[in-house]
């Protein structure tokens, strides 16, 4: 089955390459397709470059976006297209965000704040989407969790006398990435302050000598002392501020958000004493699917401040940020709507948020949804599987982040996935897994945290320093597939705007084949000694590209 897929993959796009000229949208519109001349860009990108270089032409820019500008300004700037509903299961969103307001998903078959269920869907004053967290926002790791139920089992058990070998192994595999994991984060909590011990002090000498905390590497060079542990130390500051362009106080800013991410992760991800769902009091059965209607309708969550909405922010902007309103920044997507599903805490997912999440996006309108989360361990996949095939067999186009481990998915499974390992077998037709591109042209062209995969990932989009909306109308660079995966589903919400006819499974077919293809060897996982051809690090070998897309869409619409 697999090898079908592939072949017909390849066949589509060269089909397409071939014989799509008579459908071009504008007179002069032709696909992008020769890339032979290309080089890696000599300047470095300026700021307004990086805010924006995800939307840039790879050939007519030197920059390796998805040709967002020239596909609005070539292909569909006199077009309108249908509104179009997409999903964001994430961390919530700030639905009142200066650059999102106007773009949030209204169910216009709830009246706001009546406390009743007008729409008769289970959720009561879902206006926005739901929060099927409630009040949760720290979380375990799922192999935490597993520990914590399954220990007091395995813990002392003689191997001999296991009887469900299936969850023994989870247990031990559990156990083994617990550990691992734990290990790291306690090791890096004390790399960090041992560093900031140092620097700390050193720092507070030198702002009292300069007067200033925003010295520079050639005042450092000026100053003199006979102290060889402070020379060291300053020598340390000369290599950090070098290598990161930052000023020293800017280096401690980011040591100790470090060390306050990693005590983080003790504190809570690696937490084996504490339910926190639980102590939530959300209310539901864990182990039942058919307890859907817990949680509540405060889809940017529970802090006012909206602290833990940043993710999902970050994500909502990436794919529908009001265009051309001269506020922020423009997301990929215009007649967009943002139905905001609230399931992923800070920690692992519940399969039970996420599967129902699925569902309600179907249930509720959405074409396009965006999954940009994922864990290595799963309790009831099943489940999150089953909401998989609803949404294809209900024509909605799932697009999911590849992760950040720099791991080839073809030897591991990951969650959410559409490809189950061990049983050999796809699940439904519109999901779609994407990988993380640099904004460099060249054999680093691939981030170097992105996994990779070529029957495992589909394909690559932007995803380093990414500018988008975060909460309290901020904007902010992140990275990671969390971002490329918006990207892409800015793409799907464009071409179902503009060719509302074509199926979830064609738009699918579309990204994939109608994307750029250099021919370069490209390193994976930020290991040099490990490097491929481009078109072998993805199923398709391609990154997407909007303007190509929208020619083909136009094409096979017809």
């Amino acid at each position: 089955m697999k090898l079908f897929r592939n072949a017909l993959l390849a066949t589509a796009s060269v089909t397409f390459l071939a014989a799509c000229g008579p459908a071009k949208m504008t007179k002069d519109a032709n696909p992008i397709t020769d890339l032979s001349h290309l080089t890696e860009k000599q300047q470095p990108l300026t700021e307004d470059q990086l805010k924006t270089w995800g939307f840039a032409d790879l050939v007519q820019d030197t920059i390796p976006g998805m040709s967002i500008d020239r596909a609005y300004n070539e292909l569909i700037k006199d077009r309108v297209g249908k509104k179009v509903i997409v999903a964001v299961i994430d961390s919530g969103i700030d639905i009142e965000h200066e650059d999102l307001k106007d773009v949030i998903w209204v169910n216009k078959g709830e009246i706001a704040g009546n406390g009743i269920d007008d729409d008769k869907n289970g959720y009561v004053d879902d206006v926005h989407g739901w929060n099927f967290l409630g009040d949760v926002v720290d979380e375990a790791m799922e192999s935490t969790r597993i520990i914590r139920r399954l220990k007091p089992k395995y813990e002392n058990i003689d191997p001999t006398a296991v009887t469900d070998m299936d969850e023994y192994k989870l247990y031990q595999d559990a156990k083994e990435d617990y550990e691992k994991e734990l290990q790291e984060a306690e090791t890096s909590v004390a790399y960090f302050n041992q560093i900031l011990e140092r620097l700390e002090p050193l720092h507070k000498t030198l702002t009292d000598t300069f007067g200033t905390e925003e010295y520079t590497t050639e005042q450092l060079s000026d100053y003199e002392t006979e102290d060889e542990d402070i020379k060291m130390q300053m020598n340390m500051l000369n290599v950090m501020m070098n290598r990161s362009e930052s000023s020293v106080k800017e280096i401690i800013e980011g040591l100790n958000e470090a060390k306050e991410y990693y005590q983080g992760r003790l504190d809570t991800h690696f937490n084996l004493d504490t339910d926190f769902r639980a102590e939530s009091n959300l209310g539901d059965d864990l182990n039942d699917l058919n307890d859907a209607f817990y949680g509540n309708n405060q889809v940017s969550g529970p802090d006012p401040k909206k602290v833990d909405a940043k993710h999902g922010t970050h994500v909502g902007g990436i794919i529908g940020a009001k265009r051309n309103n001269g506020i922020g920044m423009d997301g990929v997507a215009d007649n967009v709507e943002l139905m905001v599903l609230r399931a992923v805490p800070d920690g692992d997912e519940y399969d039970k948020d996420i599967a129902l999440a699925i569902r309600y996006a179907v249930d509720n309108g959405a074409k396009v949804i965006n999954t940009s989360f994922g864990k290595y361990f799963a309790t009831n996949p099943d489940w999150v599987w089953d909401a998989i095939q609803y949404a294809s067999d209900n024509d909605v186009l799932i697009v999911n982040a590849a992760g950040n481990d720099g791991y080839d998915l073809d030897t591991i499974q990951v969650y959410p996935n559409d490809d189950i390992i061990e049983e050999n077998r796809i699940v439904g037709e519109t999901f779609l897994t994407v990988g993380a591109l640099n904004y460099v042209y060249g054999e680093n062209l691939l981030a170097n945290f992105s996994n990779y995969g070529k029957t495992h990932v589909d394909v690559f989009a932007p995803g380093v320093k990414i500018y988008a909306t975060t909460p309290l109308d901020e904007y902010e660079f992140l990275q990671g597939t969390s971002m490329a995966s918006p990207n892409v589903a800015g793409v799907a919400a464009v071409i179902r705007s503009h060719f509302p006819k074509l199926s979830a499974k064609q738009v699918k077919q579309i990204i994939m084949d109608s994307g750029l293809q250099p021919d370069i060897e490209v390193v994976l996982g930020g290991d040099a000694s490990k490097k491929v051809a481009f078109k072998d690090a993805s199923k398709s070998g391609r990154m997407v590209n909007l303007y190509n897309a929208l020619i083909m869409a136009e094409r096979l619409s017809k």
